[in-house]
């Protein structure tokens, strides 16, 4: 027993017939990380080097599409190797820090989609007091925050999981996520009390916020003028489209594993590939088409010879 007791390595079981299928495979998921750090890279990239986008509003743009690109690495990589390898394996040390940086990376995009529901709520709510509220430093503040705070979270769970015995060296899934606690020989009631609070703290909180804050410009803007109500629905829909789209993959995220559902192989392969796919790709596709300065500076980098 010892003996199991020291093993390291973990086999993710996840995986649907991955020999038959491994080059196509391969060749999907590389095309599609290719495209996730291009398209978040070159919205990065328009909002730095612009003067007119160093709003508070693009900054955590940027800083949303940046998680991206840092989510995907902690997931895509592992991926491509585990395709062309012949077993599909990852050490617990290495599985620890992929579920750590999973988890804070998806739960700081809730704080920070909260950041700027605040932003959109002073600037519609608040016009007038929108230098003095949203500065640098305010704007520096929260993007600490957005980072620090689930990290600080997830920190706890993540050292707890590292020092736990394991019995079962077969993970549910192609990445390391809740599905580790499965791996231990005793399910920690801490960490189970501790998931609670992190949940309440990191997704439920920031929802309610956000929900009342939209709600808040939804009765203003339908009492004002018909510019504001523009401006409040071409600044809001994008990130509520965001909202939604997360908040639904996270819910299967946690609902799969919590409830220890027994889906067939073939569609928890599906439904966890969906996590991992749609998200990154949609976020900047949404910001690139539905923010107007955005798609300005983007219809200029592609087809300059139109804009002239």
């Amino acid at each position: 027993m010892d003996d199991e007791l020291n093993v390291t390595h973990i086999t993710l079981s996840g995986y649907v017939e991955v020999n038959k299928y491994r080059y196509l495979y391969f060749l999907i998921m590389f095309t599609v990380y290719i495209l996730i750090i291009c398209c978040n890279s070159t919205i990065v990239y328009l909002i730095v080097i612009h003067k007119n986008l160093h709003e508070p509003m693009y900054v955590f743009i940027a800083a949303l599409l940046l998680n991206c690109v840092f989510y995907s690495t902690t997931i895509y990589p592992k991926l491509l190797i585990d395709f062309v390898a012949e077993k599909q394996i990852i050490s617990y040390s290495a599985c620890i820090f992929q579920f750590f940086v999973f988890y804070s990376i998806g739960s700081s995009e809730f704080l920070l989609l909260a950041a700027m529901a605040y932003d959109r709520y002073v600037s519609i709510c608040k016009p007038l007091q929108y230098p003095t509220i949203m500065r640098k430093a305010t704007v520096s503040i929260c993007l600490i925050l957005s980072w620090l705070v689930p990290a600080c979270h997830i920190a706890v769970p993540a050292i707890v999981s590292a020092e736990a015995k394991l019995c079962n060296f077969t993970l549910k899934g192609i990445f390391c996520n809740n599905a580790i606690y499965g791996l231990q020989c005793v399910k920690s009631r801490f960490i189970t009390i501790y998931g609670v609070v992190a949940l309440v703290d990191l997704a439920i909180l920031p929802m309610l916020f956000i929900i009342f804050t939209y709600t808040r410009i939804l009765i203003i803007s339908y009492r004002s003028s018909r510019e504001v109500r523009k401006k409040a629905a071409q600044t809001c829909l994008p990130h509520l489209l965001v909202l939604i789209s997360f908040s639904c993959l996270c819910a299967y995220d946690i609902t799969i594993v919590r409830l220890e559902s027994n889906f067939p192989k073939i569609i928890s392969f599906i439904m966890t590939l969906q996590i991992i796919l749609y998200h990154p790709l949609f976020n900047p596709v949404i910001y690139g088409l539905k923010m107007r300065e955005i798609s300005k500076h983007l219809k200029r980098l592609f087809c300059p010879a139109k804009m002239i």
